[in-house]
């Protein structure tokens, strides 16, 4: 591991280079890893364990769209893949990716296969940091760890594919083996990441939800929508309001900042743009900050895990999403979206 210095704190972080694949098969060669769900994560993280030669196999539900993916992208029913309870049984690491209200509902069955000196394995600290909501309680026999990418697991695979890898986090929460660390990095390194950041189920997932209902997600979601309501009430039309709000945002700015950082984007654009975004952007981190203060409060307290429970397990849940979603999808400004994607696509 290297410890490296961030903003003038250091950190540990484990690389490739420390913690080399071949290490990684090494500590992990007597384990069979189920993989639990084969939803948003699991595909990615499956696919990833697999062609990097671990011992993988998937547990899903049967018959289910999931299990249609699944036999899709090559595993075989009876030997590589299960129904939920047998892969748990089978398995000696318990990949649980299952989305959180999935992990609540399938919690007693695997919890019934997590014998002695088994792994359970987490890629989000949802379930173990709100147990009080989730009753989701590991036996004190089995570790307990994750490891986190930061993305979703369509990027992790294709970064993959490409020969790169998204960081991630890494966290032990129980160590009842004595190689509890030692398996956390091994999982962190067979699913693909590039680096990863030591950190603990607590602050993954205060971070985690603070970033996707702030700027990840629901910010960025929000302030896209203020401004293209702004420039449309002022004369605007749809494909300029797009414009200037989303698509150099998403086509030039963000990939820009990404590579380079913001300090670079504001020292190579115009002086009147960068003028502009000096002065102004003090104001919306002001505007902003007792928001965000408010929405970690609200993390911290279990205010959003209980809210996020109680809101997916109402009958006729998935019926109000999708009619929020369909909202969003037909709105002037996404559906404009749709239309400047097709002109992207005949440029080419």
């Amino acid at each position: 591991m290297a410890t490296i210095k961030f903003g003038g704190v250091d950190e540990t972080v484990i690389t490739r280079d420390e913690f080399p694949l071949s290490k990684a098969r090494e500590v992990l060669q007597n384990e069979v890893i189920a993989v639990i769900g084969y939803g948003v994560q699991g595909p990615g993280q499956a696919l990833n364990l697999r062609d990097n030669g671990f011992n993988v196999i998937v547990g899903q539900r049967k018959d289910s769209a999931s299990w249609q993916k699944a036999l899709a992208d090559g595993w075989v029913e009876g030997e590589t893949l299960f129904t939920i309870e047998e892969a748990a049984e089978r398995g000696t690491i318990i990949a649980n990716l299952l989305s959180d209200a999935g992990q609540i509902a399938v919690w007693p069955t695997l919890k019934e296969r997590l014998t002695a000196g088994k792994t359970l394995y987490f890629s989000h600290g949802f379930g173990i940091t709100f147990r009080e909501h989730t009753s989701i309680v590991p036996p004190a026999d089995v570790d307990v760890v994750l490891a986190a990418p930061k993305g979703s697991g369509t990027s992790l695979r294709r970064l993959y594919l490409q020969g790169g890898g998204l960081n991630s986090s890494f966290a032990v929460f129980q160590d009842a083996t004595g190689k509890a660390y030692e398996k956390a990095v091994a999982m962190g390194i067979g699913i693909g990441s590039g680096y990863l950041f030591e950190t603990d189920f607590r602050k993954e997932v205060y971070s985690d939800l603070t970033g996707e209902r702030g700027v990840l997600m629901g910010a960025l979601a929000g302030i896209i929508e203020a401004q293209y309501q702004v420039l449309r009430q002022r004369g605007h039309s749809p494909s300029e309001a797009f414009n200037e709000t989303v698509e150099e945002l998403t086509q030039s700015l963000v990939p820009l900042v990404g590579e380079n950082g913001m300090d670079w984007m504001f020292s190579n654009c115009s002086v009147t743009a960068q003028r502009g975004a000096l002065d102004w952007k003090g104001k919306f981190r002001e505007a902003t900050l007792p928001v965000l203060n408010d929405l970690y409060d609200s993390v911290a307290s279990g205010a959003e895990a209980q809210r996020t429970i109680q809101r997916g397990s109402t009958p006729g849940y998935r019926k109000e999403l999708e009619a929020e979603l369909q909202e969003l999808r037909e709105s002037e400004l996404w559906q404009t979206g749709a239309k400047v994607r097709e002109l992207r696509t005949l440029s080419k």
